[in-house]
């Protein structure tokens, strides 16, 4: 049966910057680790000072609130949003696969996770959920109804995703090393378009590397804008194995200047977070 628990999209993920993603952002950097509400004022002037009109914003509140992941409490006129458990567990496993993303570089053994599992053309809507869920694991697709990734250890989750959308009955895995046939440079080509990562990476690099915020608001507004461009990657990125990279892979340049950003702005951002949540 397939899961009723509210689902990120790809396109919140990796597409244009809309008011809705930004709020999603918003409520991971801040109202998830706090563990309190917050007032649909407090969240209608971060997403304006990120560039957000208010009509956006509000629409962005309603809809995610419809989508499951907050709910309202009304305090006379006033009204503040917590996260439903859904939403908190979304989050939360969202936040660990971004603030992990890059940073675990272990040795390859040379094995790869093939998995086989087609959805037909006319079920749109459960092939877009499996096209979305398998590429955040870092599935390259380099053929209709083909999957691989160079981490078996991801064969759970996997498993967890085939479960979720009911695809059991036609979905086949296997592991090992590549065979004699074709080259593992061309599989990783076919799979991924690492030439757009590359230029991803580049364009994060271009825009945090001299940023230095002032204190208050411009703080918090970079610390958003970061953690809403680097949580981008783990749909983009596969994070390959060095043995399959370019020489020299820019992911890791922009691995270490987000460390460094984030870790810079995160308590000042908070600070400044928890001043404007607690003002009438």
């Amino acid at each position: 049966m397939a899961t009723t628990e509210p689902v990120l999209s790809r396109r919140h993920n990796v597409g244009g910057t809309s008011a809705r993603s930004l709020l999603l952002t918003v409520l991971g950097e801040f109202v998830l680790p706090s563990g309190e509400p917050v007032w649909t004022s407090t969240l209608l002037r971060v997403l304006a000072g990120l560039g957000v009109e208010e009509k956006s914003a509000r629409q962005a509140v309603n809809r995610t609130a419809a989508d499951g992941w907050i709910v309202s409490a009304r305090d006379g006129r006033r009204v503040r949003w917590d996260l439903t458990p859904p939403g908190r567990r979304l989050l939360t496993e969202g936040a660990q696969r971004i603030y992990s993303f890059g940073a675990d570089r272990r040795a390859w053994d040379g094995r790869w996770l093939i998995v086989m599992v087609s959805v037909p053309e006319t079920r749109r809507r459960l092939r877009h959920q499996l096209h979305t869920r398998l590429a955040w694991a870092g599935f390259g697709n380099p053929t209709a109804g083909l999957w691989v990734s160079p981490h078996p250890e991801r064969e759970a989750e996997v498993k967890q995703i085939v479960g979720d959308l009911g695809l059991e009955a036609s979905a086949f895995s296997f592991t090992g090393p590549f065979a004699g046939i074709g080259s593992e440079a061309e599989l990783v080509e076919r799979a991924w378009d690492l030439a757009e990562v590359d230029s991803r990476y580049a364009a994060f690099l271009d825009e945090f590397s001299g940023l230095r915020p002032e204190p208050g608001d411009e703080t918090l507004f970079a610390q958003v804008r970061l953690v809403h461009e680097w949580r981008r990657f783990p749909f983009l990125d596969p994070q390959l194995p060095d043995e399959l990279l370019p020489p020299g892979w820019i992911g890791r340049r922009a691995r270490h200047l987000f460390d460094d950003r984030h870790t810079t702005w995160q308590h000042p951002a908070r600070a400044h977070w928890q001043t404007l949540a607690t003002r009438p």
